[in-house]
């Protein structure tokens, strides 16, 4: 049974945060997956910075299971290449693969745990979709904003930089959502969403 395996790698959840790496794209509207896997590893003190499965890792003790915890550096429409690659070494069933994403149909700050579901257009899911098989994996959806209007171009929205008030915003939103990722792990989806999806 692949559970004694997994128990013996010690790795029962994936934590995947999505954003592009780089410089260029640091705190822009598309990397609220990427802030809120270092909002979780500065809580935590350590670092995530060991390249693995496509991806920068670490393990840590999360809502008491142990989690690896992942930025993928594969840019974001082929994040699902490193999940899928770490998903199969540590035999993660897709419900316990966590994925953080930014969503613009949500108000900025606005939190939505999901336990499943299309990817809403959006490229990272998509691609984790395609690779793990299946869209019945939990994510928390971290609202960054509709763009402000219908003729700015989506992709320059999504790569926009947080500022001023939208700043302290989507820290805050940032601060729950790590706080949301743990209790899934620990109390499962039903429960992070009565208590996150406000």
């Amino acid at each position: 049974m692949f559970f004694d395996k997994n128990r013996s790698s010690g790795v029962e959840w994936l934590v995947v945060g999505l954003g592009n790496p780089g410089e260029k794209y640091e705190n822009t509207r598309h990397n609220v997956g990427f802030l809120t896997i270092d909002q979780i590893a500065e809580e935590k003190k350590i670092p995530v910075q060991r390249l693995k499965y496509r991806a920068l890792t670490n393990t840590v003790e999360l809502g008491g299971a142990k989690a690896l915890l992942m930025k993928p550096v594969t840019y974001m429409n082929l994040s699902g290449e490193a999940v899928g690659e770490a998903a199969r070494f540590y035999k993660i069933p897709p419900d316990h693969v966590l994925v953080i994403s930014d969503d613009v149909s949500l108000p900025l700050g606005k939190l939505r745990i999901r336990k499943g579901g299309s990817a809403g257009g959006h490229n990272g899911l998509k691609n984790i979709i395609q690779h793990l098989g299946t869209d019945q994996f939990p994510r928390v959806k971290i609202g960054v904003g509709e763009k402000p209007h219908p003729d700015y171009d989506m992709a320059d929205w999504v790569l926009s930089r947080f500022a001023g008030e939208d700043l302290k915003t989507i820290t805050a939103a940032v601060e729950r959502a790590a706080k949301a990722v743990a209790c899934v792990i620990q109390e499962g989806p039903d429960k992070a969403m009565n208590k996150f999806n406000g």
